[in-house]
């Protein structure tokens, strides 16, 4: 029955992305949400079921489905600024499109259900996850807060453009993404190979971590250490990208919901369930 439960749980995921779909299509009046939302929901299931037959590649398949078509569709195609500036720059403008569904949907009200789930399986910037540094070689850095003043700059961008009355502000934004995105995976791989960590930049630059966190404290889905089964090994310590100890706090704030600490379990003493 718990076997049953976990394989039908992916679907779960699903349904509530083709909710979002189909109400998104109805009330905006556009296709586009249904073939989006339909798209992205599918590809995150289809990772959670390879995940769950234990296939050690199914957070990379779902990372380069998603984030690369953010990133070249939405992005560079359709000419969207996913990144923080676009969100400002449509929430100033009052309209609900592009980032602001993309933001409301994955880093504002979705970590209320599945935690920083974008960060482990998403994001198109964590495809530095390719990079050799899969286990951090050494202890986190306390650096945290250059992530709030990328979060400050991003802010203060979009401000200064709209106080000024600058022109042309879709094209800016459409430069500003490509440029964001440039300098985001420079200084994501340099950091990568300084400290010899994949996830460098999501632990010290990214400021849409500012969003995921505070809302990630009262997630639905969460990961649970039975004590009784453990036995010290530390092996789910030295996996975890993120710099966590999951026995002390499985539900740190800074996790992705990766598995890598499930995975690396001799006796399974680490899974996945919901808030009671």
């Amino acid at each position: 029955m718990n076997m049953r439960r976990k394989r039908l749980a992916p679907f779960g995921m699903w349904i509530v992305f083709e909710i979002v779909a189909v109400t998104l299509w109805l009330t905006k009046d556009n296709l586009f949400y249904l073939l989006n939302f339909s798209y992205i929901g599918t590809s995150i299931t289809v990772g959670l079921l390879l995940f769950q037959f234990n296939y050690k590649h199914a957070r990379r398949i779902v990372q380069l489905l998603v984030g690369l078509y953010m990133l070249i569709y939405l992005g560079l195609i359709c000419r969207e600024n996913m990144q923080i500036e676009g969100f400002w720059y449509y929430l100033f403008t009052g309209v609900f499109e592009a980032a602001t569904i993309h933001y409301a949907v994955a880093k504002i009200f979705g970590p209320l259900l599945f935690g920083r789930g974008w960060c482990g399986y998403a994001c198109w910037t964590a495809m530095l996850d390719f990079l050799p540094y899969k286990k951090p070689q050494a202890a986190r850095k306390k650096i945290g807060f250059i992530r709030y003043i990328t979060f400050a700059f991003s802010f203060s961008f979009v401000v200064l453009l709209f106080l000024n009355h600058v022109e042309n502000m879709e094209k800016i934004m459409f430069i500003a993404f490509i440029v964001g995105n440039i300098l985001y995976y420079i200084v994501g791989i340099i950091l990568a190979f300084l400290f010899k960590d994949n996830r460098a930049f999501c632990k010290y630059i990214c400021p849409v971590t500012i969003f995921l966190k505070p809302m990630s404290y009262f997630s639905v889905v969460r990961v649970k250490c039975d004590k009784e089964k453990c036995i010290s090994c530390g092996k789910c310590k030295k996996v975890c990208q993120m710099n966590i100890d999951p026995v002390e706090n499985c539900n740190h704030l800074e996790c992705i919901r990766c598995g890598r600490c499930k995975n690396a379990c001799p006796v399974d003493a680490i899974s996945y369930g919901v808030r009671k």
